[in-house]
C-alpha cells in the first residue's frame, strides 16, 4: 500500500517567495510490511465475537493466568473479559493456598474470585480436586512423620513397676486384659491389650482400674495416656476419689467437654487435668467397652499422672524451648530474619517451632547468629547435653555452642540439616565459669531452619525420654485416605455454589510408563508435590470422583485430566483404560480434559487421533491447557506464523473431530509471552501477535 504525503515548497516555508501560487507535490511511500501485517492482526475481532458462530452456548473459551492478573482488575482483566468466557486461575486456589498447616481451609481467595467473576459473567474453572502439583505437601508430610513424645520433666505418680515387669499386679480389670511386650509405642516396648467382648455395648464391658494415685488436695494432676485400636473404637475415663467421678473431659483439647474419645490404628494421646479429690489419692478407670469386638493397646512407658506444680526432673536451662508461647529468640547478621512459626508447623506437625532464614552463605560460620541469654551461667566442669528437633527448606550445617562475653566457647560440634524432622542430642563439658549464653550460628547455611523442643540441661540433673514412633503403611495409608475425605467433602460441599464443573484427577499416569500411576519414585518430589497414589493406590481415583459425586451438586460435571497425550497415544489409550476402571469399581466420570503442549515440530495428525480416542468414549472432551511454544532465541514473522498455524490447526481439528455435544472448550494456558515462554497470544508489551489470528481462524474455520 502506498501513501500520498503533501508538501510545500522549500522557498514558501522559508518565506523567501509569495506562496499564492503553490502547487502540491505528491510522495508516494510504501508502509512497512510489519505495520501492514500488524494491522491484519489488529482488525480481528474480540475472540469472544467469534464463538457465536459454532451455535454452541456451552462452549468455554479460557484463559489460563495467576489469580492477581484478574483480581487486581489491571489491564490483563480487561483482557481477560473481552476475550474469554472463562478464567482459570494458575495460583490461589490450589490445595495448597486452601489447606492451612493446621488443616483447615480458607476459601476466602475462591469467595472473592467467584464474587468478581460473576459480574463480568465470567464463569470459573477451579484447580484439580486431587493432582500432584500444587499441594501443601508439608502439611501431609508432617502428618505422615514420626509420632514424637517427650515425657513429662515431672515424677511419675502412677506407680508402673509391675506393668513393665509384664503383670497387671495392683490393676483391676473387667473384660479381657493382659500385657504384651511388642505392641507399645516405639520397639520392643510394653503396652496393655483390651479386648472387647463380643457382648460389649457399655462403657464399664471394658475397663481397666489403675492402682491407688497419692495426691495433694488442692493441686491440680495431669493425665497422660497413648490409645490405638485394631479398628475404630471409642473410649472415656471415669474416676474414685473425686468430687465428680464420671466428669464430662475436654479430650480432643478443642475447648469442647465431650462424654468420650475416639481411637484408631494411630497412636491417639489423650491427656487432661483433675483435681477436686475428696482426700489424698484417687484413682483413674479407662473404660473402652463401647463397641464389640475391638482391640486396644494402652502404651506403658508413657502413661503420667504428675503434679503440674511439681519440681521438674530435667532442669531445662532454656525455658519454652517449645516456643508455644510465641517468644523468638534474637540474633543478627546478613539481613538474615528470624519468628516464631505458625500452629502446626512444630516438630511432629503439631504446634509452633523457632525459624531463621539465612539469605545466603556467608564467609564465616558466625556472621548469622541467634542468641538465648541463659539465667545463670553454665557450671564449670560439669558436662550438658543438648537435644533438639531441627529440619530445614535445603540441607546444610549449623553449630550450637555456649559462649562468654569474650566469645570464647564450648561447642556442641557441626549438627547436619535436612529436609525432615530429626531428633539432635549432643553433649559438651563447660571449660569456664562465665559460659551465660546459648548460641546457634548459620552461616554455613543457606534457606530457613526449623527448631523445636530445645532442652539443653546438666547430665547430673536430667531426666525424662523421648520416644519416637514410625508411622506403619496401613496408618499412612489411613491417614491419608482420611485427608482424601475430609479435603474433597468439606471444599465441594462449601464451594458447590460456584463450581458446577470439576476437575477431580489430574496427572495420573507416570511420563515414563503411562500404563502405571505417576509416583513420587518417578522424580524426586519438588516444593509443593505430594502422590497421594503413592499411599492410596489405584483406587486414589474411585474414592476422589465418588466423594467430588457425593457431595456436590447432582448435575455436576466431573472430569479427569492428563497431559502429554497429544504427542503419546499410548497414554490416550491409559487413561481411557484408567477411566474405565474407575467406572467399573463404583466412580463415574462424565468428561475428560487434556493438557495439550506442543512446540513446532509437534505432528498435528497425532493431536487428531488422540481427539479420535477421546471422543470415542462418548465422554464430554475438554483441552484443559494448549499452548504452542516458539524456541527461545528464534524470532522472525515466519516463525510467528508457524505458531499461528498450529494454534489454528489443534484448535479446527478439535471443534471437527469433537462432536459438538461433546464439546467442552479450549483454554488458553499462556496467553501472554514473558519469562523464558512464549507461547502467547500476546507478546509481553499485550500486543496482539499471528497466534491471536491463528486462534481466531481456527474458531471460525
Amino acid at each position: 500500500m502506498k501513501n500520498k504525503i503533501l508538501g510545500l515548497g522549500i522557498g514558501c516555508m522559508l518565506g523567501l517567495y509569495s506562496c499564492a501560487d503553490f502547487e502540491s507535490l505528491e510522495y508516494e511511500v510504501e508502509k512497512p510490511l510489519s505495520v501492514e501485517r500488524q494491522e491484519a492482526i489488529n482488525n480481528y475481532g474480540d475472540l469472544l465475537a467469534y464463538l457465536d458462530s459454532l451455535g454452541n452456548p456451552g462452549l468455554r473459551l479460557g484463559v489460563a493466568l495467576p489469580l492477581s492478573d484478574y483480581t487486581s482488575e489491571g489491564l490483563r482483566y480487561r483482557l481477560i473479559n473481552r476475550n474469554f468466557n472463562e478464567f482459570v486461575p494458575t495460583s490461589g486456589i490450589d490445595h495448597r493456598n486452601i489447606v492451612q498447616n493446621n488443616g483447615s481451609l480458607d476459601l476466602t481467595p475462591v469467595f472473592s474470585l467467584a464474587e468478581q467473576a460473576s459480574e463480568k459473567g465470567i464463569s470459573i474453572y477451579g484447580r484439580p480436586l486431587v493432582w500432584h502439583r500444587n499441594q501443601n505437601a508439608s502439611y501431609l508430610n508432617g502428618l505422615l512423620s514420626p509420632l514424637i513424645v517427650n515425657s513429662p520433666a515431672f515424677r511419675n505418680e502412677l506407680e508402673l513397676m509391675e506393668l513393665s515387669g509384664g503383670n497387671l499386679e495392683g490393676w483391676t480389670y473387667s473384660g479381657t486384659a493382659s500385657v504384651k511386650e511388642d505392641e507399645g509405642m516405639g520397639s520392643g516396648t510394653p503396652a496393655v491389650e483390651l479386648i472387647a467382648g463380643q457382648s460389649a455395648s457399655s462403657p464399664d464391658d471394658l475397663q481397666l482400674v489403675s492402682p491407688v494415685i497419692p495426691v495433694i488436695p488442692g493441686k491440680t494432676y495431669e493425665v497422660i495416656a497413648y490409645i490405638k485400636s485394631d479398628q475404630d473404637g471409642e473410649g472415656r475415663f471415669t474416676f474414685a476419689g473425686l468430687e465428680d467421678n464420671d466428669p464430662m473431659i475436654d479430650y480432643n483439647n478443642d475447648g469442647m467437654l465431650d462424654e468420650s474419645f475416639t481411637t484408631s490404628i494411630s497412636w491417639k494421646e489423650v491427656r487432661f487435668q483433675v483435681s477436686n479429690f475428696e482426700d489424698d489419692y484417687f484413682q483413674f478407670k479407662l473404660e473402652l467397652g463401647y463397641h464389640p469386638g475391638v482391640t486396644y493397646y494402652l502404651d506403658i512407658n508413657n502413661l503420667y499422672v504428675y503434679d503440674t506444680d511439681g519440681d521438674p526432673v530435667v532442669n531445662n536451662l532454656i525455658s519454652d524451648g517449645d516456643f508455644e508461647s510465641g517468644i523468638a529468640w534474637g540474633g543478627w547478621g546478613n539481613n538474615s530474619t528470624r519468628g516464631v512459626t505458625e500452629e502446626g508447623m512444630g516438630a511432629g506437625n503439631t504446634g509452633r517451632a523457632f525459624y531463621v532464614t539465612n539469605p545466603s552463605l556467608t564467609g564465616g560460620f558466625w556472621e548469622v547468629q541467634t542468641i538465648y541469654e541463659l539465667a545463670a551461667p553454665a557450671q564449670e566442669g560439669e558436662t550438658y547435653r543438648l537435644s533438639f528437633w531441627v529440619k530445614g527448606d535445603a540441607e546444610g550445617v549449623i553449630r550450637p555452642e555456649l559462649q562468654s562475653p569474650d566469645f570464647s566457647s564450648n561447642g556442641f560440634g557441626q549438627v547436619f540439616v535436612t529436609t525432615d524432622w530429626r531428633l539432635i542430642t549432643v553433649s559438651t563439658t563447660v571449660t569456664a565459669a562465665d559460659r551465660n549464653r546459648f548460641i546457634i550460628s548459620y552461616g554455613e547455611f543457606a534457606g530457613t531452619v526449623y527448631i523445636d523442643e530445645v532442652v539443653l540441661a546438666s547430665e547430673s540433673q536430667s531426666g525424662g525420654s523421648t520416644t519416637i514412633v514410625e508411622k506403619t503403611e496401613i496408618e499412612k495409608t489411613n491417614i491419608i485416605e482420611n485427608q482424601l475425605d475430609n479435603w474433597i467433602s468439606e471444599f465441594v460441599t462449601e464451594t458447590k455454589e460456584i463450581f458446577s464443573v470439576r476437575e477431580v484427577v489430574s496427572e495420573p499416569l507416570s511420563d515414563a510408563n503411562p500404563n502405571q500411576l505417576r509416583s513420587a519414585g518417578d522424580t524426586a518430589p519438588g516444593d509443593g508435590e505430594f502422590y497421594w497414589q503413592d499411599y492410596i493406590g489405584k483406587d486414589y481415583g474411585v474414592k476422589a470422583f465418588q466423594l467430588a459425586r457425593e457431595y456436590g451438586n447432582p448435575g455436576d460435571i466431573l472430569l479427569i485430566n492428563e497431559s502429554g497425550m497429544a504427542t503419546n497415544l499410548t497414554k490416550a489409550q491409559a487413561l481411557v483404560d484408567y477411566v474405565t476402571y474407575i467406572e467399573e469399581n463404583g466412580g463415574s466420570v462424565d468428561a475428560i480434559g487434556t493438557r495439550i503442549h506442543l512446540d513446532l515440530s509437534s505432528d498435528p495428525e497425532t493431536v487428531s487421533e488422540m481427539f479420535r480416542i477421546l471422543a470415542g468414549t462418548g465422554k464430554m472432551v475438554k483441552v484443559t491447557a494448549l499452548e504452542v511454544s516458539i524456541p527461545d532465541g528464534e524470532q522472525g514473522f515466519e516463525i510467528l506464523t508457524e505458531q499461528a498455524d498450529m494454534y489454528k490447526a489443534v484448535i479446527s481439528k478439535y471443534l471437527n473431530l469433537v462432536p459438538v455435544e461433546q464439546q467442552m472448550g479450549i483454554t488458553i494456558s499462556n496467553p501472554i509471552d514473558g519469562n523464558g515462554q512464549r507461547a502467547g497470544l500476546w507478546n509481553n508489551a499485550l500486543t496482539r501477535k499471528p497466534a491471536y489470528a491463528g486462534v481466531a481462524d481456527g474458531i471460525i474455520d
